[in-house]
């Protein structure tokens, strides 16, 4: 079997590969022309960031079993093309953690200290010891927004430094937090105690623009802000402004919304460091997420085992095709209830009906979970470690089964509990291929999960419909299908749109604005 290595990669990772009898090519730099024409050669397929795996590029590829990602971001792989072609999707989660903790706490550091402003001051000559003065971190407050493997690493590291740790995580558990001597918090909490802000979430609909210009109003006078986590949770206009005003004392950056950040005014300020995505680059790191991503190419293409695969979990070859259709349904079920539901979920309940109670159903609920984490914590949920999170997470995973599925013949209901809420969500297979949501809550909906959809909950009167058409008419988004369901005539409703392309964040506030619109959510499958 041949693999294609296209991204600059430790030598490491060849020579595990080649030490297992798989042919190995190395071809940086590829242009996606050149890549198209190449690909249908490979069974296996290794990148890093720089090469962009488009549906053009899996559509040539008519060998392809695995794309392995040396690292844990994902954004370069179209991965429901991949996988609607039967090909594994893998990456190396945790390989880049220690490294990208560590540059985090050197940003907050060298932004407490004005280091690198002062060694420029230096290498002009200069000697300007009361223009940098500096703060300390002892006994300060620092806020992390997202505790999961990098937040959690970033806080024992300040906690070393004397450091008061508070922490805002939706799905972190008070009984984890105190194991850890971290204060759970509310976001509001967060943003007004924190001396020190960093944050390390995915970037999702709910993280954009996470901090901007309402968020900073309630922070303290002097805040300083790190992000090594993603560009896009900081709105840098917002930043720019508090920055410049003085509300913001200073910041670190790693991630910018565009990267490389062209013209971007921020980096031009004086109380402003950045480095360009350094978080994961370490030799360490790199050495490890290469060794890591050619061990789990041999296991899947010498031995058929799969490990952290982002759309596979471990199942026998021979189950593949009649779990797929399944743990697809389960997955994408799992996401859509995460994206609904508000608040941290203590209780997620898994129940199989008609035919889906005589599967065998440990990899679907692992799908079913993998999904609700995903649009949390993103790329560090696989379908190996997904339980595992979710315990850790204090949520407690129930399974059930049923051979009764009443109008239907196979059915997975996924009922998500807080500690005064439960929320219902159920799905079928139209074909036994094709997923669909059936129902949410009390209301009876036959939704396609796939693509950008607007959920909207509204009073069931007329002119709501084509307000929103209208609206999204003005603002040149085509929209694609439309799903609806109601309690009652005249009661409230909800209304799922399908639209070709994402909404911005004042479209949304645009649409909550409209007549007997309720609330709206914007959902990504």
């Amino acid at each position: 079997m041949k693999v294609l290595i296209s991204d600059n990669i430790s030598s490491k990772c060849v020579e595990i590969l080649k030490r297992s009898g798989l042919e190995v090519d190395v071809k940086t730099g590829m242009k996606p022309v050149e890549l198209k024409s190449c690909i249908g050669d490979y069974h296996g397929l290794i990148i890093r960031s720089a090469t962009k795996v488009t549906s053009e590029i899996i559509d040539a590829a008519a060998n392809l079993k695995v794309i392995g990602r040396a690292g844990s971001g994902l954004d370069n792989v179209d991965r429901v093309a991949a996988t609607k072609k039967g090909i594994v999707v893998m990456n190396t989660p945790g390989g880049n953690t220690i490294t990208t903790a560590e540059h985090t706490i050197s940003l907050m550091l060298a932004l407490a200290r004005q280091i690198p402003m002062a060694t420029i001051s230096m290498k002009t000559g200069k000697w300007e010891k009361k223009k940098f003065i500096g703060v300390e971190l002892f006994n300060k407050t620092l806020g992390v927004i997202g505790i999961g493997n990098i937040g959690s690493q970033v806080a024992k590291r300040a906690q070393g430094l004397a450091m008061n740790v508070i922490a805002y995580d939706p799905f972190f558990s008070e009984d984890k937090a105190k194991a850890m001597g971290v204060e759970k918090v509310d976001i509001e909490e967060l943003l007004r105690r924190s001396d020190f802000i960093t944050v390390h979430t995915p970037l999702t609909p709910e993280t954009k623009y996470l901090i901007n210009k309402d968020t900073i109003k309630m922070m303290k006078p002097g805040v300083r802000i790190i992000n090594c986590a993603r560009g896009g949770i900081i709105n840098e206009k917002d930043l720019y402004e508090a920055l410049v005003d003085g509300k913001v004392a200073g910041a670190a950056l790693d991630v910018f919304e565009n990267e490389p950040p062209k013209n971007n005014p921020l980096i031009t300020l004086d109380n402003v460091i950045s480095s360009p995505h350094l978080g994961a680059s370490t030799k360490e790191a790199q050495e490890n997420v290469a060794v890591s991503i050619a061990e789990q190419i041999v296991d899947y293409l010498i031995h058929g085992t799969i490990r952290n695969a982002v759309n596979f979990p471990s199942v026998p070859s021979d189950q593949i095709a009649r779990l797929q259709p399944y743990i697809n349904l389960a997955e994408k079920l799992g996401s859509f209830a995460a994206q609904i539901f508000e608040g941290g979920a203590t209780v997620i309940t898994i129940e199989y009906q008609g035919d889906a109670s005589e599967i065998d159903t440990a990899s679907v609920t692992i799908a079913a979970i993998k999904g609700f984490l995903t649009p949390i914590l993103e790329e560090t949920v696989n379908f190996v470690n997904a339980l595992f999170i979710a315990k850790e997470r204090g949520i407690e995973v129930k399974e059930t089964k049923s051979s009764d599925a009443g109008d239907y013949q196979s059915m997975i209901v996924i009922m998500v509990k807080a500690k005064e809420k439960e929320n219902y969500f159920a799905g079928t297979l139209f074909s036994k291929k094709d997923p669909r949501i059936i129902g949410i809550d009390n209301f009876k909906v036959e939704i396609v999960p796939e693509g950008e959809l607007l959920f909207i909950y509204n009073n069931d009167k007329p002119g709501v419909i084509g307000n929103l058409g209208t609206l999204l008419s003005k603002k040149n988004i085509n929209i694609a299908r439309m799903h609806f369901g109601r309690e009652k005539l005249g009661g409230r409703a909800i209304s799922v749109v399908t639209i070709d392309s994402p909404a911005t964040t004042d479209i949304i506030e645009e649409i909550k604005r409209l007549p007997n619109i309720l609330s709206v959510k914007q959902i990504t499958l």
